[in-house]
């Protein structure tokens, strides 16, 4: 049985992009993650330690979010969703969106999104 743990609209300033003012001044992203994972058990026993602690996810998230900067969200988005499957075994599937706010395309564009979706046999 499969279960989703999502993780809406996590906002961090960041500096990815191709141009040098992307990465010089930054720019807000936003997430969104979709763990599929088995938490019957955990809802059970109303157990945290069998399921996903999505306060890890998140800040261990957040951190590779920040730690290194990226010419492309593509980039990111696939390293988030690699480095998720390797830290938490519980993980069996992942869906990764990364928005970046107000892209430089030279009009008016809300955002602009990636999806990678990985599973254990991705990695």
């Amino acid at each position: 049985m499969l279960n989703i743990i999502r993780i809406k609209k996590a906002v961090f300033y960041a500096y990815h992009g191709v141009l040098s003012e992307e990465q010089k001044v930054g720019g807000k992203f936003e997430a969104d993650v979709d763990i599929y994972t088995n938490f019957q058990d955990a809802a059970k026993r109303d157990s945290l330690k069998q399921t996903i602690d999505y306060d890890k996810a998140y800040k261990f998230m957040y951190q590779l979010a920040l730690e290194e900067k990226h010419y492309l969200i593509e980039t990111l988005a696939t390293k988030i969703a690699d480095e998720l499957l390797r830290k938490f075994m519980n993980i069996e599937k992942v869906a990764v969106r990364i928005r970046k706010n107000n892209p430089p395309l030279g009009g008016v564009v809300d955002s602009v999104e990636v999806e990678v979706v990985k599973d254990r046999n991705d990695l």
